[in-house]
């Protein structure tokens, strides 16, 4: 399983990181649009809409919604401090009480917030720097792995056995330890990239340390709020699009909220 999952991981990221430096501007756009339509799809799917063809029209609805934001040229900020607010406030919420609304409206617009101001930000910031969004999403890619081994090392105590019972507070820790180092070292070695016009190099260090670590813990949430729904809807993976990781949102999860975060962070 692990074997599957290093190979498909170094698939997608040999086709991922030359579409992220190379493509042009609409191109890039197009994926975007193509990957949270794929993630719209398995998101009601979750959500407990039946038929193929429902489903798809979810996610052509939520890819029209982010094309349609776009093209008008308005502010994105609204969408991402919405977003912002929905990880912050509505997913701790949801996860405390370890149980989704069995509203399908509910859950429907959740996703609504979840999957287009990410499917915005993907662009937006990819249009401000390629390497800024790929060191963003590094942060989860450490993240995952370092909770991973160190929580087979060292995990004792569940994080949210109800919800996930894979994950640990050591898995957490290992994780935030890593993001920590990642973020010193990318502050250090790339801060042309890394660091906002808007912060003094002064300050830098200590205050992308410190928003690293929130998104990495963001990421977290992102993580759990999948499970709730997986465990809600009784199945394993949200697809089987990928092997030995599932379906599409299975992969970007925990994008999902440092994404529009990051966007406020450095598009302001």
């Amino acid at each position: 399983m692990l074997i599957t999952r290093i190979l498909t991981a170094a698939v997608l990221a040999g086709a991922f990181i030359p579409a992220l430096f190379l493509l042009p501007t609409g191109a890039w756009s197009a994926l975007s649009l193509l990957v949270i339509a794929a993630c719209a799809v398995e998101w009601a799917g979750l959500s407990g809409v039946h038929g193929r063809l429902w489903q798809a029209g979810y996610g052509a609805c939520i890819a029209g919604c982010a094309l349609a934001v776009m093209l008008s040229f308005l502010s994105t900020t609204s969408w991402y401090v919405a977003a912002s607010l929905f990880w912050l406030l509505t997913v701790p919420w949801l996860l405390f009480k370890g149980r989704l609304p069995k509203s399908l409206v509910f859950k429907l617009a959740a996703g609504v917030l979840a999957l287009v101001p990410a499917g915005l930000a993907m662009m937006e910031i990819r249009n401000l720097s390629p390497g800024l969004l790929l060191s963003l999403m590094a942060i989860v890619w450490i993240s995952d792995s370092a909770a991973y081994f160190s929580g087979r090392a060292w995990g004792r105590r569940k994080l949210a056995s109800a919800i996930s019972p894979g994950k640990t507070w050591e898995g957490v820790y290992g994780a935030l330890v890593c993001v920590l180092v990642y973020a010193i070292i990318c502050t250090m070695t790339l801060e042309h990239i890394v660091i906002p016009r808007w912060l003094s190099e002064g300050d830098a260090m200590l205050l992308i340390s410190i928003f690293w670590l929130a998104l990495a813990v963001l990421g977290i949430l992102g993580d759990l709020l999948e499970s709730l729904f997986k465990r809600t809807a009784g199945v394993k993976d949200s697809g089987s699009l990928l092997p030995g990781h599932g379906g599409i949102l299975d992969r970007v999860d925990a994008l999902l909220p440092i994404l529009p975060v990051s966007a406020i962070f450095y598009l302001r």
